[in-house]
């Protein structure tokens, strides 16, 4: 006999018939122990039989947990009465509640008989009205519809969706609840997690609200947030049902919320990514396209007034971001103004230091939707993000961002890192990011008011400083008295020298922001230095607008440093971008003159070679060759004059210069002799120093030999000549400017009879150049 009075036996026939009905009501011991409210080590002992005899009120619970009518409510009862201690009377069998849906023991219908479906009207939770002028997004509501269509799932469906503020995320989400509706007859709910307020919704409270959604009453709603999370996967198993979560926190918040298994649908919505959330549908939505934007203006404000103006609509659209909230407000102002244009508005926001006030209209406000992620930040993100506002460019690394920030590059990326998760930063590519404009200005906003304005100009003096100093730096790799490494593999730019060329052109924002801020700060020697160290780095990228820009400053860096040889320097620096980049002629002739006369004045012999080198070019262009050609031979004796690589480099370009004078002039036959001795001195030049500015002075002299002999109708001599020309441009790494040398070369072997090899080659090289998308040279060529 046990000590209770009850046998080992009478314990034995409860647990059986308890866990007997639980699998055939097809429920985990954690679902059943939910259901009835009891704890689930509890339950494990009472189907182990180490429970003699629970007590009355505890088999009912479970008996209507259970669904069990009642003759089998009162056997199980009964089993449990023989475990009690002696002269605890048995009272009446326990009510059985209404049946629970069944996995296995009961049909759909009714399940669906004793949990009807949630009429959006009887429930707190009810989904709030859709968006009648809800624009874009097709591919996404497609993705949810497929998800939606399967109607036995292997998996419980839950898609998040994310997103930066303003998206419309929480519209999207109840556009796409109203539109799976039809499929979905046991209910659609809504619910507010909270998540940007500071105190969002614990997931026991949440539990608790869709619960009672469901018709569990109050008193049968489980104390605990385990208890209510297993009841509610009970109450959705067999259940058509939708139900959003909008405005998530964190991962533990969404958790407790989804269903274990079943056909029911569960939207989340939420700024942050939530990484740790496992086995979602993930739906990042991004801002709209400009066709989107302009329809959604058009749908909100009127079509007729919107296509009436379709350049002010594109402009608004851009100034708005192409941000969905943006967009609602800009088009509702223009509803609450119908006799303004929409050119006004436009003009409204052009100004940055307003336009996220006029973005706000009655509740709807831009700002307040950054300022709720903005306050939930550590301090730490807070100043990243508050400092990347600072960056010039479209998108930065982290390198750039940690420069205005001063914390570490690695501490940096991982803060930024964090603000993507946020949804306040988006990846522009695998290692750079990117501030939507608005977020920008609210960035920036932030500046000015969280810090102190001499904090803030030290931050971008200490930055300019270090960007230039890395700009200076990779110029220098390019430059012949500095550079000392030997072409690559298969004669291709060094590695190095590559990393340099894609640092210079993909973070040019930064470094001519740096210098432009800089010159206003009265640091001319930073500017004359940096525009020094890139001087030959600009030979690679001829069709930047950028290099008028950059010797602008230099130049009048050096007249502020009072400087006569620098100021040499630098004209003659801005007159080869006006003859060579910008082709205006005449300026570069000035400039050239002015440059000549400075370098005279100091008896700088280099700097007067390069001088008559760039008045000589622009002459000729201007088909002054008599004049041209005398320049050119004066520039010859100055280089001769001075040891340096410079100017023997300088020499070259004057023999070069000077033979095109002779083949335009109709001589080409005294062109190819004066050709062959630049090309015999760029091919020496290229033996004892490899680089690729050499490689490229041989391409280019190449390439006009080709054009002298073509001249001449040599065509054998100029194909011979052109193919030279391609083996040092690959040397240089595939320049753009080499597809003149392909132009040409097609045209040798067509003159030859070889039209089909001729086809067969321009193919096959335009083809490889556009997949390679060559960014760092996109019009090479030397002036040097």
């Amino acid at each position: 006999m046990a000590a209770g009075g009850g046998t080992d036996t009478d314990a034995s026939e409860f647990s059986r018939l308890l866990a007997g009905h639980r699998v055939a009501a097809g429920l985990t011991q954690e679902e059943l122990a939910a259901a009835a409210g009891v704890s689930l080590r509890a339950l494990g002992d009472m189907e182990r039989g180490r429970t003699r005899g629970p007590q009355r009120r505890t088999v009912r619970a479970l008996a209507g947990a259970l669904g069990l009518d009642g003759a089998r409510a009162e056997a199980l009862d009964r089993a449990a009465q023989s475990g009690r201690p002696r002269g605890v009377r048995p009272g009446p069998a326990p009510a059985a509640r209404p049946a629970r849906p069944r996995r296995a023991a009961a049909p759909r219908e009714a399940a669906m008989d004793q949990h009807p479906p949630v009429e959006a009207g009887q429930s707190a939770l009810a989904l709030p009205r859709d968006l009648a002028d809800f624009t874009a997004r097709e591919d996404a509501l497609a993705l949810l519809a497929g998800l939606a269509g399967d109607a036995r799932p292997a998996h419980p469906r839950v898609v998040l969706i994310n997103g930066q503020p303003g998206l419309g995320k929480t519209a999207f989400a109840l556009h796409a609840a109203h539109a799976l509706a039809e499929h979905f007859p046991d209910g659609q709910l809504s619910l507010d997690l909270g998540g940007m307020s500071a105190q969002p919704l614990p997931a026991r409270d949440a539990l608790g609200q869709v619960l009672r959604a469901l018709g569990v009453k109050d008193a049968a709603v489980p104390a605990g947030t385990e208890e209510r999370a297993g009841l509610y996967r009970a109450l959705v198993r067999e259940r058509r049902l939708v139900l959003v979560l909008d405005n998530a926190a964190d991962e533990s918040q969404v958790r407790p919320l989804l269903p274990g298994s079943g056909p029911a649908v569960t939207i989340v919505t939420s700024r942050n990514v939530l990484p740790g959330l496992e086995s979602v549908h993930r739906l990042s939505l991004d801002v709209l396209s400009p066709a989107e934007a302009a329809g959604l203006l058009a749908r909100i404000a009127g079509r007729e007034r919107i296509e009436a103006a379709p350049d002010a609509t594109a402009e608004l659209a851009r100034l708005c971001g192409y941000l969905p909230l943006a967009l609602r407000i800009a088009g509702q102002r223009l509803v609450a103004r119908p006799q303004q244009p929409v050119a006004h508005l436009v003009r409204q926001l052009t100004a940055e230091e307003s336009r996220l006030d006029l973005l706000e209209t009655g509740d709807l406000a831009v700002r307040p939707a950054f300022e709720l992620s903005y306050r939930r930040l550590p301090v730490e993100s807070q100043l990243v993000l508050r400092r990347c506002a600072l960056t010039a460019g479209p998108d930065f690394t982290a390198e750039i961002a940690a420069a205005y920030a001063d914390l570490p590059a690695a501490r940096t990326e991982l803060v930024l890192e964090q603000l993507v998760d946020a949804g306040l930063m988006q990846p522009a590519t695998s290692d750079r990011y990117r501030l939507h404009d608005l977020v920008r200005l609210y960035a920036g906003e932030r500046l000015t008011v969280d810090e102190e304005p001499q904090e803030l100009a030290e931050a971008r003096t200490r930055a300019g400083r270090w960007i230039l100093g890395r700009a200076a730096e990779f110029g220098l790799r390019f430059d012949p008295d500095h550079a000392t490494a030997q072409a690559g593999p298969g004669g291709a730019a060094p590695a190095h020298l590559t990393e340099a060329a894609a640092w210079l052109e993909y973070e040019h924002p930064e470094w001519l922001a740096a210098l432009h801020q800089a010159q206003r700060a009265g640091r001319y020697r930073e500017v004359v230095d940096t525009a020094e160290a890139m001087h030959w780095f600009s030979d690679r990228l001829l069709s930047w607008g950028i290099w008028a820009e950059v010797f602008q400053l230099s130049a009048d860096a050096a007249r502020a440093i009072g400087d006569k040889r620098l100021q040499a320097v630098h004209v003659n620096y801005l007159a080869w971008t006006y003859v060579t980049c910008l082709h205006r002629y005449q300026r570069g002739i000035e400039l050239a003159a002015e440059g000549l006369e400075s370098a005279v004045a100091v008896g700088d012999r280099e700097q007067q070679g390069w001088a008559l080198t760039y008045l000589a070019s622009g002459l000729r262009y201007l088909q002054r060759h008599r004049e041209a050609t005398d320049a050119f031979h004066q520039a010859a004796d100055a280089f001769a004059e001075v040891a340096s690589r410079s100017a023997l480099i300088g020499r070259l370009v004057t023999l070069r210069g000077a033979a095109n004078c002779l083949r335009e002039s109709g001589r080409a036959e005294e062109a190819v002799e004066s050709r062959r001795r630049a090309l015999a001195g760029a091919l020496e030049l290229v033996e004892r120093w490899s680089s690729p500015l050499i490689h490229l002075l041989a391409a280019m002299t190449a390439h006009e030999l080709g054009l002298d002999r073509a001249a001449l109708k040599r065509w054998p001599a100029a194909e011979k000549a052109y193919r030279q020309a391609l083996v040092h441009f690959e040397a240089v790494g595939r320049p753009d400017s080499m597809t003149k040398t392909l132009t040409e070369l097609g045209t040798a072997l067509i003159e030859q009879g070889r039209a089909e090899e001729a086809r067969e080659l321009l193919t096959e090289a335009l083809t490889d150049l556009s997949a390679e998308g060559p960014r760092s040279v996109p019009g090479a060529g030397t002036r040097h």
